[in-house]
């Protein structure tokens, strides 16, 4: 089983495990497994991702409360309405947000944003 992942300067990777087991256990053993084993990767590309940026002296974007809280309830399929809603905040003041923490994320859009900030780890799913 092989699991894609992205980093958040675009870097990839890819997450493998195998096994000299039957067919029918493997499958077994996937299926039984397959949410850990993607958990796992992405918890394992993270720390490989925190060295290498200690090993360089890359300096990593830090979110404010409420942009992370944006970025997440984003993430979670809220819509901008719902988003501003849950956070009592006007959807103009939630504009401000999202754009401040896209600029801070080097992210081309709302949806690169998030999708930056949850392989960075800074939100989670």
């Amino acid at each position: 089983m092989s699991i894609p992942i992205r980093g958040p300067q675009g870097q990839y990777a890819l997450f493998s495990v195998s096994h000299n087991c039957s067919d029918d256990q493997w499958s077994a053993f996937i299926s039984d497994n397959r949410r850990n084993l993607i958990l796992l990767a992405h918890y394992f590309n993270k720390k490989v991702l925190e060295i290498e940026s200690d090993r360089i002296g890359e300096t990593r974007a830090h979110l404010s409360p409420r942009e992370n809280e944006a970025l997440t309830l984003l993430a979670l399929g809220y819509n901008r309405a719902q988003v501003a809603q849950t956070m009592a905040i006007s959807e103009h003041t939630l504009r401000a947000y999202i754009e401040s923490g896209r600029h801070k994320l080097g992210a081309m859009n709302t949806v690169h944003a998030v999708a930056c900030a949850i392989n960075s780890g800074m939100i989670i799913v």
